[in-house]
C-alpha cells in the first residue's frame, strides 16, 4: 500500500511558477514509475507527465514540454513537477500516481493522491 500526498497548489498570475510535490508513504516507493495528470474544470483526466522508478526515463505531454519538469527524490519518497510560464489553461487539479507498469493510461497507475488546486489567473 502506498499513499500520496500532494501540496505546492496555488493561484498564480499567468507567467509565473509553481513546484508540486508529492510525498509517499513506505519503504517502496522507488520500485513504482511516477505520474503527473491533472483534471481542467468540467473536463476528463489527463496525462501530464511521468518519471520512472528509477528517474531514467521521462515521458511529457506534447503541450507541456519545455515548460513542465518532472523530477523525483528515492531518498526523499517524494515526486516534483516544476511548472513555468503557466498559463490560465493549466488550471486544473493536479494528482500523482504510482505504477508498476510504464504508461500514460491513468487506469495503469495503483495508487492515487488527493490532488492539488492550480489555479492560474490572466
Amino acid at each position: 500500500q502506498v499513499q500520496l500526498v500532494e501540496s505546492g497548489g496555488g493561484l498564480v498570475q499567468a507567467g509565473g511558477s509553481l513546484r508540486l510535490s508529492c510525498a509517499a508513504s513506505g519503504r517502496v516507493f522507488s520500485t513504482y514509475h511516477m505520474g503527473w495528470f491533472r483534471q481542467p474544470p468540467g473536463k476528463g483526466r489527463e496525462f501530464v507527465a511521468a518519471i520512472s522508478h528509477s528517474g531514467e526515463n521521462i515521458d511529457y505531454e506534447d503541450s507541456v514540454k519545455g515548460q513542465f519538469t518532472i523530477s523525483r527524490d528515492n531518498a526523499k519518497n517524494t515526486v516534483y513537477l516544476q511548472m513555468n510560464s503557466l498559463k490560465p489553461e493549466d488550471t486544473a487539479v493536479y494528482y500523482c500516481a504510482a505504477s508498476i507498469s510504464w504508461s500514460r493510461r491513468d487506469y495503469g497507475y495503483i495508487y492515487w493522491g488527493q490532488g492539488t488546486q492550480v489555479t492560474v489567473s490572466s
